[in-house]
């Protein structure tokens, strides 16, 4: 590593610039592996006379000074001492010097002259600004990145300030992106910090815009924006740095088209549903009881009713009666939901669905026949036994570790019901009569809804002998969480840091995928070689090209005759046009060749899989994105962004699952699933990469359906910081 002063900068060192209060991992690039900032001599104080004791004592004895003689001299080396300047106080130049200049001459020192040149002019994009962006964007900024783009649009929530630094209690409701662009200025103005409060999946940022970064970091908390990024980064071919922790856990890989696997190469686990009468009728686990509070109890009595989406209706053939009598429950609980606010309605409700619905359920019998059968409780029994829980209430509340007794959770239930009551009344009194219904909806930060899950949840779990948990397990349980640790982030976006510097000189070789595991028997970072593209990936296992279009003429078929069969080599061959929506084209669908782009719901940015079905060597899919331009009305309509014939892979024969497939969902922090790769195995059409679910021959019409809320256990695959 090259340690020289570079050229026309001053020697002398400023003090250092002051940083915003618990700046997180520290340092300049402490946490990213960077050389910390050396400490500044002038700032150091001289510690007495510059003769000291052992000097002294080196004397000979004919020149030992007497006691009155060495006083004089201390009083004079005190009165010249105080004509000197004090070592703190900067001469008037070095006040005037930006204080970024020393920054800059350390990263030289640490970087040599060619990797900081490159750092310098480097532009990047980080997409997230939670837990991990927080920490990363530090990094970036003290490390002398050009210029930073921040994506994000989250806001900033209470529960987000014990980990994410950037960020203050007035900065509450604010945008993330916003603020910490406004606060990570403060460490080196010299960094351009451009901020979008907006969705990374928004239109406006298409290939063109991705193609102007030098490298994209992903800080996401979700699978689909994370699939996105992969997406759109390897369109663009631009590198990408995947970032992710969970809990004490954590790893960083490296994204390069044609060079390393993708964020898709590997299957993510698939989140968890549970079957409707498994939540209503048979739970057997305390996430059933915790979806069932959540879900459907919280949802009758203060919610929209039935928050269907947490629940799997692929077996309500199956159990047609079972499903009627559920239904039954439902239509009985909104009549106990108009006695909300009354004395009574804590019991009515206890009863209703710890009493008679258990009772219900106890006379079905073949239900039990493998099985224990519920115990159903009585209101009056349970809470004649908790007049010690009654007294200790607050107590109770403020032990959210503790798993609490039978008798505590009644108490908790019925006043988390009280207050919720409260609240529900306050919000009907305030409604506006043209207005919608009010509603309480769960929160995982909300004390009263969580209160309400936890207890509920645990009585239920009473009932039919499931173990209780506490209500600090719960909400991570319900909130789809797994605790975030600040120095988890702090290491990971150290490690983004540092291999960003191996992709800014190009040296994938020395390129790692690193997993912080602190817990393994040997070091703390197992980093491990970057892995290969994995060829039958639908995602980067395909060939990415673009064309512009005319939006204004271009039809369906400009695309498929000039660009498709005659461009691109489909003439001869049996072919797929797909979107997001479904099949565009194939040999039997040709009703959309005479229809406009437009009129298809394609746009600029939009993306056409091209998918070849002949059996013999098929080409590997050909996606195409689609650019938006003004073409010259003498021209064709649609123009390839491409010279000659490009050379298509012919797709690779399925080969059965690695091991490092198998695992993959433990290789890459997510909290979501990929589709299968081998859907024509199945009968169905390969997706389009990015879809989450395999494409039906002949859809024509747009349809969005609810977004469905899944839960996830701690078993499952590893989620990354609740942004």
């Amino acid at each position: 590593m090259e340690n020289q002063t570079p050229p026309n900068e001053p020697v002398e060192q400023p003090t250092a610039a002051p940083a915003p209060a618990q700046a997180g991992a520290a340092g300049a690039v402490g946490a990213a592996g960077g050389a910390a900032a050396p400490v500044d001599s002038a700032a150091a104080p001289t510690a007495g006379p510059t003769t000291n004791t052992t000097d002294q004592q080196k004397l000979l004895p004919q020149q030992q000074l007497q006691p009155s003689q060495s006083h004089e001299i201390q009083s004079a080396q005190a009165s010249a001492q105080s004509q000197q300047p004090i070592p703190n106080q900067q001469s008037s130049a070095a006040k005037q010097r930006p204080r970024a200049m020393a920054r800059d001459r350390y990263n030289y020192q640490s970087l040599g002259a060619s990797l900081n040149s490159s750092v310098k002019q480097a532009r990047v994009l980080m997409v997230g600004a939670g837990g991990i962006g927080c920490e990363l964007l530090k990094n970036l900024v003290l490390s002398g990145f050009a210029e930073v783009h921040v994506v994000d649009l989250d806001t900033i929530d209470l529960s987000n300030l014990n980990r994410q630094f950037l960020f203050r209690q007035e900065h509450i409701k604010k945008s993330k992106a916003l603020v910490a662009r406004d606060v990570a200025a403060r460490f080196n103005p010299n960094v351009k910090i451009v901020a979008h409060h907006t969705n990374i999946k928004d239109s406006e940022f298409t290939v063109p815009w991705f193609k102007n970064f030098s490298i994209v970091f992903n800080a996401l908390d979700n699978l689909e924006a994370r699939r996105h990024v992969n997406k759109m980064c390897l369109a663009a071919d631009v590198p990408l740095i995947e970032s992710g922790t969970t809990g004490f856990n954590g790893q960083v890989q490296v994204i390069k088209k044609g060079v390393t696997a993708c964020y898709d190469c590997t299957p993510k686990e698939t989140p968890k549903s549970f079957p409707v009468c498994t939540i209503r009728s048979t739970p057997s686990q305390p996430i059933h009881c915790i979806v069932w509070g959540k879900s459907y109890l919280l949802n009758e009595i203060f919610g929209v009713s039935e928050d269907e989406s947490a629940f799997d209706h692929s077996d309500d053939a199956e159990n047609v009666h079972e499903i009627e009598e559920l239904k039954k429950e439902s239509d009985a609980l909104k009549k106990i939901r108009d006695a909300v606010g009354t004395d009574d309605f804590p019991q009515m409700l206890f009863d209703k669905v710890f009493n008679s619905d258990i009772e219900r359920l106890r006379s079905v019998e073949d239900m039990w026949k493998s099985r224990r059968k519920p115990e159903s409780l009585q209101y009056e029994a349970v809470y004649t036994q908790a007049t010690d829980a009654v007294a200790s209430k607050d107590q109770i509340l403020v032990e959210d570790q503790r798993i609490w007794t039978l008798e505590e959770n009644l108490v908790v239930f019925k006043d988390s019901l009280d207050r919720l009551s409260k609240r529900m009344l306050e919000l009907k009194k305030a409604k506006d009569p043209a207005g919608p219904e009010p509603i309480i909806t769960f929160d995982k930060d909300d004390a009263d809804t969580l209160d309400f899950v936890a207890s509920s949840a645990n009585i239920r779990s009473t009932i039919f002998g499931i173990d209780r948990k506490s209500r600090f397990d719960i909400k991570e349980m319900a909130g789809n969480i797994i605790p975030a640790i600040a120095t988890t982030n702090a290491i990971v976006a150290g490690l983004c840091v540092l291999e960003a510097f191996k992709v800014l000189k190009g040296d994938y070789d020395q390129g790692k995928e690193v997993f912080l595991t602190p817990f393994a028997p040997a070091r703390l970072l197992a980093p491990d070689t970057l892995r290969q593209p994995n060829p039958e990936c639908p995602v980067c296992g395909v060939l990415n090209t673009s064309i512009k279009v005319d939006f204004s003429r271009a039809t369906l078929k400009d695309v498929v005759e000039d660009i498709v069969k005659d461009q691109l080599g489909f003439g001869e061959k049996e072919f797929v046009v797909n979107n997001v929506v479904g099949v565009l084209y194939d040999a039997d669908e040709m009703d959309n060749l005479t229809k406009k782009l437009s009129d298809l719901g394609i746009k600029g940015g939009s993306f056409l899989t091209v998918i070849d079905e002949d059996d013999d060597e098929p080409f590997v899919n050909v996606v195409i994105n689609i650019e938006e331009s003004a073409i010259d009305e003498k021209d064709k309509p649609v123009k390839a962004d491409f010279e000659g014939r490009p050379e298509i892979p012919r797709r690779p024969k399925k080969s059965a699952a690695t091991n490092g497939e198998a695992n993959g969902a433990l290789r890459n922090g997510t909290n979501g699933s990929q589709p299968s790769l081998d859907m024509e195995s199945k009968g169905l059409k390969r997706t389009h990469p990015g879809d989450d679910t395999p494409v039906a021959k002949k859809a024509k019409i747009a349809t969005e359906g609810d977004d469905i809320v899944v839960v996830q256990d701690a078993g499952g695959a590893i989620i990354i910081d609740d942004d």
